[in-house]
C-alpha cells in the first residue's frame, strides 16, 4: 500500500515538474528562433551555392573571365556577397541566442516572479533595444528578400526559354549580359537560341540547380523576415508585461509601506494606552 502511494506521489511530482518546465518555456521566442535559424541557414547555404553556380555559368557558357585590371567586376561582387552571407550567418546566430535568452528571463520573471529582471529599468531598456533591433533587421530582411528576387526573376526567364526551346526555335533570341549590367557596354557577352552554347547550358544541371537554389534562398529570406515579425510581437508583449509588472511592484511597495505605517501607529497607540493605564 505504501509502495503504491509512493509511486503515485512520484508520478504526481514528475507531472507537476513537467508542467512547470513546459509552462515556463517562452514558446513564442522559441518558435521565432527556430524559424529564424531555418531561414538564415536556408538563405546562406543556398545563396552561397547559387552564387558559386552563377560563376560557373558565366565562365563556361558566356566565356567571362576575371580581369586582373578591374577592381570591381562581377566576380569580385560575387565574392563580396559571399562574405556578406558569412557575416549574416554568424551575426544572426548570436542575435537569435540573445532574443531567446531574453524570452527565457522575461517568462521566468512574469510567471514565477523570479528575480528582479521584471522591475529593473535595465530589463525594460534591454527589451526596448531588442525591439528596435528586431524592427531594423526586419527591414533588412525585407530588402534582402527583394534583392534575392532579382536573380530568381532572371534565372526564371532563362529557364523558361530553355523549357520552351522548341517554340523559340525560329526566333533569334539572345541572352546579353550587358542588359543585366554584368559587363560593360563595349564588351559583348551573349548566348543566342539555336547556338551550341545555349543548348549545352539548357541541358546541363548547372542552370536548373542554380535556379532552384536561388528560389530556396528567396524562401529562406522570407522565412527570416517572418521570424523577425514573430520576435517583434513577442518582444512587444514582453515589454508590456514588464511595464505592468513594474507598476504592480510599485503598488505592492506602496501598499506594504502603508501597512507598515499603520502597524507602527497602532503599536505606538497601544504602548501609550498601556503606559497611561499603568
Amino acid at each position: 500500500m505504501e509502495d503504491n502511494m509512493d509511486d503515485s506521489q512520484s508520478q504526481k511530482g514528475c507531472k507537476e515538474c513537467c508542467e512547470r518546465c513546459v509552462g515556463s518555456l517562452p514558446w513564442a521566442s522559441l518558435i521565432a528562433t527556430i524559424l529564424l535559424y531555418m531561414g538564415v541557414a536556408l538563405f546562406c547555404g543556398c545563396g552561397h551555392e547559387a552564387l558559386s553556380g552563377t560563376v560557373g555559368i558565366l565562365q563556361n557558357y558566356f566565356e567571362l573571365i576575371k580581369n586582373p585590371g578591374e577592381l570591381l567586376d562581377v566576380f569580385t561582387i560575387i565574392d563580396i556577397l559571399k562574405y556578406i552571407i558569412y557575416g549574416l550567418a554568424g551575426g544572426f546566430f548570436v542575435f537569435g541566442v540573445l532574443l531567446l535568452v531574453e524570452g527565457f528571463f522575461t517568462t521566468g520573471a512574469i510567471r514565477d516572479l523570479y528575480g528582479e529582471f521584471k522591475i529593473t529599468a535595465c530589463g525594460r531598456c534591454l527589451t526596448a533595444f531588442l525591439m528596435f533591433l528586431a524592427y531594423l533587421f526586419f527591414l533588412v530582411w525585407i530588402g534582402v528578400t527583394a534583392f534575392t528576387g532579382l536573380p530568381v526573376f532572371m534565372y526564371f526567364n532563362i529557364w523558361s526559354m530553355c523549357q520552351n526551346a522548341s517554340l523559340v526555335d525560329g526566333a533569334n533570341l539572345c541572352l546579353d549580359l550587358r542588359q543585366f549590367g554584368v559587363v560593360s557596354i563595349s564588351e559583348e557577352r551573349k548566348v543566342c537560341t539555336g547556338s551550341e552554347k545555349f543548348f549545352r547550358m539548357c541541358e546541363s544541371n548547372e542552370l536548373d540547380l542554380t535556379f532552384h537554389l536561388f528560389v530556396c534562398a528567396l524562401a529562406g529570406a522570407g522565412a527570416a523576415a517572418i521570424a523577425m515579425v514573430h520576435f517583434l510581437m513577442a518582444l512587444a508583449a514582453n515589454w508590456g508585461y514588464l511595464k505592468d509588472a513594474s507598476r504592480m511592484q510599485k503598488y505592492e511597495d506602496i501598499k506594504s509601506k502603508e501597512e507598515q505605517e499603520l502597524h507602527d501607529i497602532h503599536s505606538t497607540r497601544s504602548k501609550e494606552r498601556l503606559n497611561a493605564y499603568t
